[in-house]
């Protein structure tokens, strides 16, 4: 054997982005399989067709869901935005968009959600110091004299925002 020519490479055969995602979708599917998920749902949306897709989400995490045919699995009534619910559901991949997912079968209520919760005692708060009074609100420009603008000082986004305004709005002024 010569130990200073190269070796043949190995000609693994790559897999199609549609293979990787069914691989991956199968092993979810035979490894997690059908659990039990407590959270807070969140963008609850019902289609005509009787589907609905929301986002259960706790302190740390979300998870898209869909409920196939929901109007007549037990326990829809419990969906509605900001509730708590516990979801009996089988962990899948959506492979059109490579997006985790959950598949709900069913769904109880599980109590007040948290979030949401506290979302509305936050606006209560606001409400009550009067920052939504219609007196303070003032009328938006029809067209913004000055700009801010968040970002790096030195970052390429900063250069590329500056180009477009001196080109589309030269009386803006930018503030970094």
């Amino acid at each position: 054997m010569d130990l200073f020519s190269q070796a043949k490479p190995v000609a693994d055969k790559a897999l199609s982005v549609t293979q990787l995602l069914r691989r991956m979708k199968n092993l979810l599917e035979s490894q997690v399989g059908e659990v039990w998920v407590e959270g807070e749902v969140s963008n609850l949306k019902k289609q005509g067709s009787g589907h609905w897709y929301f986002s259960l989400k706790d302190e740390g995490a979300q998870i898209q869901c869909a409920m196939f045919g929901a109007r007549k699995r037990p326990g829809a009534e419990a969906l509605q935005d900001g509730a708590k619910v516990r979801v009996f559901a089988e962990a899948s991949v959506y492979e059109a968009r490579g997006q985790l997912q959950i598949i709900v079968q069913k769904a109880e209520r599980a109590g007040t959600g948290d979030l949401q919760a506290r979302f509305e005692a936050l606006k209560r708060k606001l409400q009550a110091e009067g920052l939504f009074d219609a007196g303070r609100k003032q009328p938006i420009p029809g067209f913004p004299t000055v700009i801010g603008i968040i970002t790096s000082a030195s970052g390429a986004a900063l250069q590329d925002i500056l180009n477009v305004l001196t080109r589309r709005a030269p009386g803006v002024q930018p503030v970094l």
